[in-house]
């Protein structure tokens, strides 16, 4: 917010461009990422949410219905990659 934008987000493109105003050097958003890497950063998401969220009602639906919603554990051993061409000789 200091820098003037609106929301607290350090986007690549924000990031290059105070690299710019202040080091004097233009780089590729590529390049600033590899800059940030190289200096130990990483992308990192907040953590979001609702004010209005009920802890209860989202705890009792993943011991509840998310067992229920999730796919069944895949079973070892070789399979085939293709389900439509057989395997190869």
């Amino acid at each position: 917010m200091a820098q003037g934008w609106a929301d607290e987000r350090w986007t690549l493109s924000r990031e290059r461009m105070l690299v710019a105003d202040h080091l004097a050097v233009s780089l590729s958003i590529r390049g600033v990422w590899e800059l940030l890497r190289r200096h130990g950063w990483s992308c990192q998401q907040p953590a979001r949410r609702a004010v209005e969220r009920g802890e209860a009602a989202v705890a009792s639906w993943v011991k509840e219905i998310w067992p229920r919603a999730k796919p069944p554990p895949r079973r070892s051993g070789h399979g085939r990659t293709s389900r439509t061409k057989p395997p190869s000789r």
